[in-house]
């Protein structure tokens, strides 16, 4: 019995020197800290500023309105020049209307004014080609008239009337007068009128054919300028848009996270692009943390951690993201957290912990310490249970 309590206390005291130069010996962080990207919220014009009041570490969502910045004495002369162009350009347009609707009044009463010509010409010729056809055929037919063919010679000057040949000379002139009316009926039905003296069209169908020249130049006047007076409108839509962004804008939250400074007052005058909020990214949580030399050294990209929470207890993988090394002062420049003189003068590391960014009970913890463990440690099982 004396032995085995003997062997027991030796195996009680080599398992604690066990335990104490494994928990000592293990790899681990002297310092770690949450951390996370921030996002800082600029005036996209000058003006007056406009904001709730918001305490720091308030939420924001994505894409919430934050306030608002106005300028009342914006810009707006290009928008006053295209609404003075818009209003000339539609008394143009009203104007060439005005002249095309004239000129459809004027065309109508010549296109009747034509129709009454032809309707009268055409009866004309047919009366005369009438008396004509009856005088050929009492000519060919030799009936004795009354007609004096010394008259009828004169009118067609064919000689005197004691000239032997004056009754074929007539007869020749009937059919010839016969012809010549055939030829311009048939003409004047396709609205072509001949005759010594005249032009083939009278003066009604010329001027209608220069009113309907002078419409359709108008009516591509009216295109034109409907086409000017839309190219206007739409520019003018555009300066609406870009008065209105210069005159007054509003300042949107570009991430879900929290309000963690402040840099402008409510009422305060701000400049373009100067810095009003600045938010904490919650959707970027990492872990941040500094080592030894020899424990920096044996790191890589990609390797497994475990990262506990102070007074927390409870334990959470991780990955390595970042192996800044010593005096990596610059990549915080960025960051919601400041890391100390003393992690400075350490290796710094970066960790990547998705339970910080998926479970609800620990959004965004930023500044809330704990340590990190490289190696599996002798207490982890009991650690595990304790969970």
């Amino acid at each position: 019995m004396r032995y085995f309590r003997l062997l027991l206390g030796v195996l009680v005291i080599a398992g604690t020197i066990w335990i104490i130069i494994g928990e000592q010996m293990s790899g681990a962080s002297a310092d770690a800290f949450v951390n996370a990207r921030l996002a800082t919220v600029r005036a996209p014009v000058a003006g007056r500023l406009t904001i709730p009041e918001r305490p720091l570490g308030s939420s924001v969502g994505a894409g919430e309105e934050l306030g608002t910045v106005a300028d009342s004495l914006a810009d707006a002369i290009r928008l006053n020049d295209l609404v003075m162009e818009e209003a000339i350009a539609e008394a143009e347009l009203a104007a060439v209307r005005a002249r095309l609707d004239t000129v459809d009044d004027q065309i109508e009463p010549l296109s009747l004014r034509l129709s009454a010509y032809t309707g009268a010409r055409v009866a004309e010729i047919e009366a005369r080609l009438a008396h004509a056809r009856d005088r050929l055929a009492l000519l060919e037919s030799g009936t004795q008239v009354e007609t004096n063919l010394s008259d009828l010679a004169a009118g067609a000057q064919l000689g005197e009337g004691s000239d032997p040949r004056l009754p074929g000379l007539a007869l020749t002139y009937a059919r010839e007068r016969v012809a010549v009316l055939e030829i311009a009926l048939d003409a004047a039905r396709n609205g072509v009128f001949l005759g010594d003296g005249y032009n083939d069209a009278p003066y009604s169908e010329q001027r209608r054919a220069e009113m309907v020249t002078l419409r359709d130049g108008l009516a591509a006047d009216v295109d034109l300028g409907s086409a000017r007076l839309v190219a206007i409108k739409t520019r003018i839509a555009q300066e609406q848009v870009r008065a209105s962004a210069l005159g007054r804008a509003a300042l949107i939250a570009p991430a879900s996270g929290v309000i963690w400074e402040a840099l402008a007052a409510d009422g305060e005058v701000v400049q373009r692009g100067q810095d009003v909020w600045r938010l904490v990214d919650c959707g970027s949580v990492i872990v941040s943390l500094s080592v030894t030399e020899s424990i920096y050294n044996s790191l890589q990209i990609g390797d497994a951690a475990v990262f506990r929470l102070s007074g927390d207890g409870r334990s959470f993988p991780a990955t390595v993201l970042r192996l800044a090394g010593s005096g990596a002062r610059t990549i915080y420049d960025n960051l919601a957290v400041a890391p100390s003189q003393k992690h400075l003068e350490r290796h710094d590391v970066t960790l990547l912990v998705p339970a910080l960014r998926d479970d609800p009970s620990l959004y965004c913890l930023v500044g809330r310490s704990g340590r990190v463990f490289f190696d599996r440690r002798p207490l982890d099982l009991v650690r595990n249970l304790w969970q």
